[in-house]
């Protein structure tokens, strides 16, 4: 066990710090005397008063995992990147008063502690960071209001969106803010919430909305742990060693280059955004019609519109031309955080039609489930806790400034609330996903169901994509002739 590591272990105990001959190094002191701050009055009865350097508040402690402080490490390579993550719930009107609102989140706090934590970073990054309770939290500040210009349709609210994510949160405060968005055409109003990726991914944020407009209990308390043991992690793989090699093997061969496009490259601060439309049932239809899953139809339209904006580009679709990556759950509790790990793989492009594209994407997909890349990337992951941080995190970092040209775009697909939700007694009509872009990734697709609704949210530099609507066009005709072929296909199955 490493000096780090010891005095770790008796923070968290309340104990001594170990004698000095074994610190030696008064750097590390200085970790801990960072962490510690004022004692925040709110947080009274759930933590102790620091009495020293090595003996903080109790909050103080619960540290990022690796994974989840990576989204840090890659903001910080890049000054033009906001690694945030977001949602745009539309609402039925009228709009209530920001009184009525700040009330709302007011009464749902208690369920959230991580809304009133701010960032503390070790000096060195000799630990992760650790979330410490804000003493000077303000929750006016976080809950912000504005209205769209006329109609207030589509665009105007893509707009904002798109503004609004292109400024970074600040890190000397709770990493979140929401959006009291009022002006929407129709009457509607609409809640952007906006965190940031080192908090929560997809799936959490999703259970987000069920716990601060449904009856949802409060998310699982963080635990500030190392996950399975070292011993645990070891025997896992020893039990598949061939399964977790091949799917490490295969993600390695899927960090080859790409061949080089228009598609990805150095990317500014300014960002677009657009929002496709399709009803869940008929998407349902069309992956029982062709044997597939939800997941295929997504995406076999999703390279039908990369492959229409390479070829409005002047660019030749090839099999080797865009790669995405798939982030996958492996969550299994209801904490607020990332368990996630993913799955790398070529878009067929170079299919002439949805249909073709459609088939093609299943195969490819199946094989890649079947070749264990996510369990494979869930295991580094894990194993990663039981590393020293400070390498870990200069690595990110470094990786984050060199130019990858291995992937060409994130497609994200998360479930959503199964039943409609209300803001204050008003329908949700509508939840719109968001995804950010970094490391030389032009675009983004998010993917999230919602009743009986699915929406597609396509994040895009604003410098090198301001075609942004070929791919919006191009992903809304593909849909549509996935469900109309898989209604022929239907009918024809009846004639037989």
């Amino acid at each position: 066990m490493d000096v780090v590591e010891e005095i770790t272990r008796r923070h968290r105990r309340g104990e001594d710090p170990p004698s000095p001959a074994l610190t030696q190094n008064a750097a590390v002191g200085a970790v801990f005397a960072a962490r510690a701050g004022p004692k925040d009055s709110a947080g009274a009865g759930r933590q102790a008063v620091c009495t020293g350097a090595f003996r903080c508040c109790t909050r103080c402690m619960e540290h990022l995992s690796p994974l989840d402080a990576a989204f840090l490490e890659i903001e910080d390579a890049d000054p033009h990147v906001s690694l945030a993550i977001a949602s745009v719930a539309v609402v039925e009107g009228p709009a209530p008063s920001h009184d009525e609102f700040l009330a709302l989140m007011r009464s749902k706090l208690p369920l959230l502690p991580r809304a009133r934590q701010r960032l503390v970073r070790a000096p060195l990054d000799l630990s992760s960071p650790a979330w410490q309770d804000d003493p000077e939290f303000d929750l006016t500040y976080h809950v912000r209001r504005t209205a769209l210009p006329a109609p207030g349709g589509d665009a105007e609210l893509c707009a904002l969106v798109a503004r609004i994510m292109g400024q970074r949160l600040d890190r000397d405060r709770p990493l979140w803010e929401y959006w009291v968005v009022e002006g929407l055409a129709g009457g509607r109003w609409a809640v952007l919430a906006k965190v940031h990726h080192c908090m929560a991914d997809g799936v959490s944020g999703t259970m987000l909305y069920d716990v601060m407009y449904g009856d949802a209990p409060a998310p699982d308390e963080p635990a500030d742990d190392r996950g399975e043991s070292l011993l645990s992690l070891l025997g896992g793989v020893l039990k598949a060693p061939w399964a977790i090699a091949g799917g490490l093997v295969s993600l390695a061969w899927s960090l080859l280059p790409v061949n080089a496009t228009s598609l990805l490259g150095r990317i500014g601060t300014p960002r677009l955004y657009r929002v496709v439309r399709a009803s869940l049932p008929e998407v349902k239809q069309v992956a029982r019609a062709f044997g597939v899953t939800v997941n295929d139809v997504v995406l076999a339209a999703v390279t039908c519109a990369y492959r229409e904006v390479l070829l409005q580009r002047g660019e030749r679709p090839t099999p080797h031309s865009v790669r995405t990556m798939v982030p996958v759950s492996v969550r299994g509790d209801r904490k607020v955080d990332n368990q996630i790990s993913l799955r790398l793989a070529f878009l067929p492009v170079g299919a002439q039609t949805p249909v073709e594209a459609l088939s093609l994407v299943h195969g490819q997909f199946t094989a890649l489930k079947a070749g264990h890349q996510s369990e494979s990337g869930n295991a580094v992951a894990q194993l990663a806790k039981h590393e020293p941080f400070a390498p870990l995190a200069w690595t990110i970092r470094l990786g984050g400034m060199m130019p990858q040209r291995s992937i060409v775009t994130v497609t994200t697909n998360v479930p959503g609330p199964r039943e409609p939700l209300k803001v204050l007694g008003r329908r949700i009509v509508e939840i719109l996903p968001y995804v950010p872009i970094a490391i030389r990734i032009r675009t983004g697709i998010a993917v999230l169901s919602y009743a009986d609704r699915l929406a597609i949210g396509i994040t895009a530099d604003r410098d090198s994509t301001p075609d942004v609507d070929v791919l919006s066009s191009a992903l809304r005709k593909a849909i549509a002739e996935l469900v109309t072929a898989s209604r022929r296909d239907v009918a024809a199955t009846r004639r037989d």
